[in-house]
């Protein structure tokens, strides 16, 4: 057995799995787990491939204060119940910058440049730095891997990765990226086999969860993405406001004389879902109340999907398929029919049937586009990329 430990660190969270990587054409999932609540209400969740629970339990908050301590407590545990060393671990990285456009073994050099992209994700690449120095630390000889949430947009063409600035601020990064690209890659690998009919087609895929965008795949490549530099570009999300007019960062700075630090809380933690809404950011809670904030929130989200998928469209000249991922497009059927209802101009018309029921496929049988849910898998993505660098490394 060959196990590949994936850890995807988040600033409250630390999901982890394990793979066996013996064979690279088949990985199999031995363990799925987190450990979740850091620095508040710990706790360690995991369970085995067939589903078996192997832990759920509870820590003091001092205990588990932050991402290095969350990865000793889960360390640990994996050490002395589970009897697995990896060969290998694999990261989750939000931002790789101008530099990465594929994974990456991890060393010195590559810590500090992920180290110089914070700034772009500041919500992120401190956690994700913190992983990868905290494994480091305690096992200086296992190889660790970066995979880049950007790598899978880097070949746009420059027409799509350009903003409208002096050459010289792109020459020195500041261009469009794109996010949640581990994602992508998933649900793109997996469309010959879940839908043939569009995996050489024109396919907007929406990832939509407390982080939210969309993508514009031709015969499966990414050609453009609603998010650029950083991840607070356009959709709106959780609590981040999506599209905005530089005018109003210039008015929050000038006009509300908020600091720098200040205005970037704000837009990572303060607007989204959460702003419009005064409620929450989580669409469960939203879709529960009866508050008239939370249906504004809701319509506004779909409405501003709506709007990006036609422009999106317009990128690939024409639309075959639409597909939903991630927690909400997965799990929110009054969301999906939210959204779909602004697909109709495209042809598009959902099965309020298998919509509700969680069918595959959710358009009907005569719409001209065809919906589906497709979960997405970052984690077995970063394995197979973790496995297949490690090998080609020997």
């Amino acid at each position: 057995m060959k196990p590949i430990l994936v850890v995807n660190a988040g600033s409250s969270s630390v999901k982890f799995q394990l793979f066996d990587a013996e064979r690279q054409d088949a990985l199999r999932r031995l363990i799925r787990g987190q450990l979740d609540g850091i620095g508040t209400q710990p706790r360690l969740r995991a369970r085995a491939a067939d589903q078996t629970v192997l832990i759920d339990q509870s820590y003091p908050g001092e205990q588990v204060s932050d991402v290095p301590a969350a990865l000793a407590v889960a360390g640990a545990w994996l050490h002395t119940t589970q009897s697995f060393e990896p060969v290998a671990v694999g990261h989750r990285i939000v931002h790789g910058g101008p530099k990465y456009d594929r994974p990456v073994l991890i060393d010195a050099a590559v810590l500090a440049d992920v180290a110089s992209y914070v700034p772009l994700a500041p919500l992120h690449q401190p956690n994700n730095l913190a992983a990868i120095r905290s494994i480091g630390a305690r096992l200086p000889g296992l190889p660790q891997v970066g995979c880049f949430d950007t790598s899978f947009h880097r070949r746009h063409s420059a027409i799509a990765d350009h903003y409208a600035v002096p050459e010289e601020l792109y020459t020195e990064g500041v261009r469009r990226y794109g996010f949640h690209g581990l994602s992508y890659e998933y649900i793109a690998s997996r469309l010959p086999e879940v839908a043939p009919q569009l995996a050489a087609g024109r396919v907007v895929v929406a990832h939509l969860g407390s982080g939210a965008s969309l993508c514009a795949l031709a015969n499966r490549r990414s050609i453009e993405c609603t998010m650029g530099f950083t991840a607070l570009d356009g959709l709106p999300m959780g609590t981040r406001p999506g599209q905005l007019d530089p005018g109003v960062v210039l008015y929050l700075l000038e006009q509300k004389g908020k600091s720098a630090a200040a205005v970037q809380e704000f837009l990572y933690a303060e607007c989204g879902l959460k702003g419009l809404s005064g409620i929450s950011n989580d669409v469960r809670d939203l879709e529960s109340s009866s508050d008239p904030r939370a249906k504004f929130a809701l319509d506004y989200f779909a409405y501003r999907v709506g709007l990006e998928t036609g422009a999106l469209a317009a990128a690939l000249g024409g639309l075959d398929g639409f597909v939903f991922t991630a927690g909400i497009g997965e799990n929110s059927a009054g969301m999906r029919a939210r959204i779909s209802e602004k697909l109709s101009w495209l042809g598009g018309v959902l099965d309020p049937a298998a919509n509700a029921s969680g069918a595959s496929v959710i358009s009907r049988g005569d719409s001209r586009l065809t919906i589906q849910v497709v979960p997405t898998d970052e984690e077995s993505m970063i394995a197979r990329h973790t496995a297949d660098l490690i090998a080609r490394r020997g």
